[in-house]
């Protein structure tokens, strides 16, 4: 696998998995961590624009 390719799998898998946490921190109503979870969502958000990933089926949280 080409090195960007798997800079880009492995962006998508931290985005996933940030997007588990905030689902699971808006359900307990932890409002810290969801902020905090939202500044590593933003980011990487934004990382994956700037590569090109199309984030329509994978972006569950929307902000």
């Amino acid at each position: 696998m080409p090195n960007t390719l798997k800079v880009a799998k492995d962006a998508i898998e931290q985005f996933q998995k940030v997007q588990k946490h905030m689902l699971i921190a808006k359900e307990e109503n932890a409002t810290k961590t969801y902020e905090s979870l939202k500044d590593d969502y933003l980011s990487l958000k934004a990382m994956l624009n700037i590569a090109g990933v199309n984030l329509t089926d994978i972006d569950k949280i929307k902000e």
